[in-house]
């Protein structure tokens, strides 16, 4: 517990201005690797030298910021062999570290950077600037967001090649029933993005080894390019971005584009999309109590009636042989209670019901 807790102090420690996380890395390293195991203090140490050697890195290259990093990583420190630890700490290189404290001890291939960065953050990125403050049954802004399991919808290392410098190339993010985006480099499946009156997408775009500084920009299909950057690069670089991009209305032959300064391959993986409400009936069920019976020209109480959570009492009712009538009722709560006069000349058996209701969730 003391080394976990190390570990997620490391975020106030970068907020304070640690000095030259490099040569801390270097010295902690230094321990010979067949020496004992580190202590809960010195794994602590170690955990804390690799945050400030890369945390900066993985915040500007991968868009992850570096307290929601470390917390993800503390498992990984508290079990990553004192060993391999000490070696990460030397490494050159973040894919490299990365492999030599996973055990890999080898630098990670550009697909393994892909598949495990450009998913650290799923939740859908919402400024005022991307959606507008929603109005109730609004199909154009009040709309449901719906995650997916990330899927690749495109790779032009695969299908395509290279975008080249300061041109567009069009691409698809939804497609029709039982399509698929393998024509794009992507899933042989749908995704789950089946074309069915989506507004916008949610995706994460990479940029993989760009010839050159620049930058990309991810607009609507058939729209002016804007003035702004969707993912910044530099040369060699592997960097995404999490992009929120209307969908065309109605849907063309093509959904988005990608604006690419300098010459690069895009890879991009679908994670949501938003939707316009959709209209849904209630959801009513009736409750029956238990029958009572009333005598010739008696006034009685039945049974009080219950709905089941997240349901309303909308209606009250009785079920009887003759002359029974409704003296009063009322609801309060998920309750409902039912007062009847008995106008027979005979006992009667008398069942309240209670019907109950709810808006189903969008």
């Amino acid at each position: 517990m003391k080394q976990h807790l190390r570990v997620l102090m490391v975020g106030a420690a970068l907020a304070l201005g640690a000095a030259q996380p490099v040569m801390a890395a270097q010295k902690l390293a230094s321990v010979s690797e067949n020496a004992r195991a580190p202590t809960p203090a010195e794994r602590g140490a170690m955990a804390r030298a690799y945050v400030l050697k890369w945390g900066p890195y993985v915040q500007q290259v991968y868009k992850v910021p570096v307290g929601v990093w470390a917390k993800r990583m503390v498992p990984t420190f508290a079990g990553a062999d004192a060993s391999n630890f000490r070696r990460a700490l030397l490494r050159s290189t973040y894919e490299g570290a990365s492999a030599e404290l996973s055990g890999v001890g080898r630098k990670l291939s550009d697909d393994q950077v892909i598949d495990t960065m450009a998913r650290a953050s799923l939740a859908p990125p919402v400024s005022r600037s991307q959606m507008a403050a929603a109005k109730l049954g609004d199909a154009t802004v009040d709309l449901v967001y719906t995650p997916i399991t990330p899927c690749r919808i495109l790779d032009t290392r695969v299908a395509g090649g290279a975008i080249a410098g300061n041109f567009s190339r069009d691409f698809n993010a939804v497609v029709g029933s039982g399509g698929n985006f393998s024509s794009q480099g992507g899933s042989a499946s749908d995704c789950g993005a089946v074309a069915a009156g989506q507004a916008a997408v949610v995706i994460n775009v990479t940029a993989v080894t760009p010839t050159a500084a620049g930058y990309a920009t991810v607009y609507p299909f058939g729209a002016a390019r804007p003035l702004a950057a969707s993912v910044n690069y530099i040369a060699g670089d592997i960097v995404n971005n999490t992009v929120v991009t209307k969908l065309p209305s109605p849907l063309t032959t093509k959904d988005f584009t990608i604006y690419t300064f300098a010459t690069s391959d895009y890879v991009a993986d679908i994670v949501g999309y938003y939707a316009p409400p959709q209209a849904t009936a209630l959801d009513c069920a009736t409750v029956a109590g238990t029958p009572t019976n009333v005598n010739a020209g008696a006034y009685a109480s039945l049974p009080t009636l219950f709905c089941a959570a997240n349901y309303t009492p909308v209606a009250l009712s009785i079920s009887a042989g003759e002359n029974v009538v409704v003296a009063d009722s009322y609801t309060a709560g998920n309750a409902g209670q039912i007062f009847v006069r008995s106008l027979s000349a005979n006992a009667q058996n008398v069942t309240a019901k209670l019907m109950c209701c709810r808006v189903p969730g969008r």
